[in-house]
């Protein structure tokens, strides 16, 4: 079998109702229209696609595919998806590709593979779960009293546990992590991403008050490009960590992380920025051999998959982005996300997506 076609489709992918951030000065809501499928397809009819929904996603990666990945690509093995993903950081080397771009070859060989062989990825992966919870992970709204009402109808819902993305100011931040605690009491799992918005001294003011309300994890306070600034939070703090999501490197980056003692709790593994199904799962082992966490990042239908194979993931990330909570489709009553059954990954062959996929194209972090 060889590829002897790859193809970017445009889609338009609806902006989220009403606009939503991470924090004070970070949006979250992409433009209408950035979207984009990544299509394979071989002479022996099996094929597989890509969603890409980010900010400039349909030029972006028609200029990849006419300029790098077709000449790459045609004629090869795509069952060989070891190869690819080792080729595509080659040419990373040379072109500094996207970091989210870096996955979506993989991601789609993935999906041709499972529709080539009739079984659904995670199954192909090895298969470690049939269902998860689903924790709650808020966009930034207005007020504490906003944060506790959209906490209550989360828990209401079924959700497990609930992840902030609060304003980014420690002081701010501090206290509405504290009256979150106070308002659900000792038994909810709560967790706080900072979407990069500290230096080290308000990070560690603001992990010492996580770890006091006894926070599951803290994820990504500070920009990722400084491994000793991470270390030395470490080092300042109790509440465990949870690193290395937008940092470059995948795997090998996550390494680092790891042996520098920055990673507590564990890594963010994930097809949008970990280098793809391949690149997610090599992180995942990874963090396992130093019996870590590896927590699966973003509410897409890749990562839905990654959640059923990965046996050192704790929950599903299911984005609330509105103030009048609605539960994605996957989750159930009792905030649980049961395994997808159709072959591969089972996103649409005829890019005929809608708002139907929106609970599932992975916003801009």
């Amino acid at each position: 079998m060889k590829i002897t076609h790859v193809e970017v489709h445009r889609i338009d992918v609806p902006a989220a109702s009403p606009p939503f951030r991470w924090r004070d000065g970070l949006s979250g809501s992409a433009p209408v229209g950035d979207g984009a499928v990544l299509h394979i397809g071989t002479d022996e009819g099996a094929e597989g696609v890509a969603l890409f929904a980010r900010p400039g996603a349909f030029a972006t990666l028609r200029d990849l595919v006419e300029r790098v990945f077709r000449d790459e690509l045609v004629g090869a093995d795509p069952l060989q998806r070891e190869w690819l993903w080792h080729r595509v950081w080659e040419l990373d080397r040379i072109h500094e590709l996207p970091l989210p771009a870096l996955g979506l070859i993989d991601t789609a060989l993935w999906d041709l593979a499972g529709r080539y062989h009739g079984q659904p990825v995670w199954r192909l992966l090895g298969g470690f779960r049939e269902a998860i919870p689903a924790y709650a992970s808020t966009s930034t709204f207005s007020s504490i009293a906003e944060f506790l009402d959209v906490a209550d109808q989360c828990l209401e819902l079924g959700y497990r546990g609930i992840k902030l993305h609060a304003w980014g100011d420690a002081r701010r931040d501090v206290e509405l992590c504290l009256a979150l605690r106070d308002h659900v009491g000792p038994s909810i799992p709560l967790m706080y991403d900072g979407s990069a918005g500290f230096d080290l001294p308000d990070a560690i003011r603001l992990g010492r008050a996580l770890s006091e309300a006894d926070y599951l994890w803290y994820e990504e306070p500070m920009r990722e490009f400084s491994i000793s600034a991470y270390q030395r939070l470490a080092a300042a703090v109790d509440i465990p960590l949870l690193v290395a999501e937008t940092s470059d490197g995948a795997h090998m980056n996550s390494a680092d992380f790891i042996r520098a003692g920055a990673a507590t709790f564990g890594v963010r593994a994930g097809t949008t920025l970990r280098g793809g199904i391949t690149g997610a799962m090599r992180t995942a082992h990874l963090a396992d051999a130093y019996r870590l966490r590896a927590e699966v990042h973003g509410s897409d239908i890749p990562n839905h998959h990654l959640c059923m194979a990965i046996s050192n993931t704790t929950y599903y990330e299911s984005l609330v982005t509105a103030a009048k909570v609605v539960r994605e489709r996957h989750v159930d009553d009792q905030g649980l996300v049961h395994a997808p059954t159709g072959p591969g990954i089972a996103l649409p062959l005829d890019f005929g997506y809608g708002k139907e996929l929106l609970p599932f194209v992975e916003q801009p972090r």
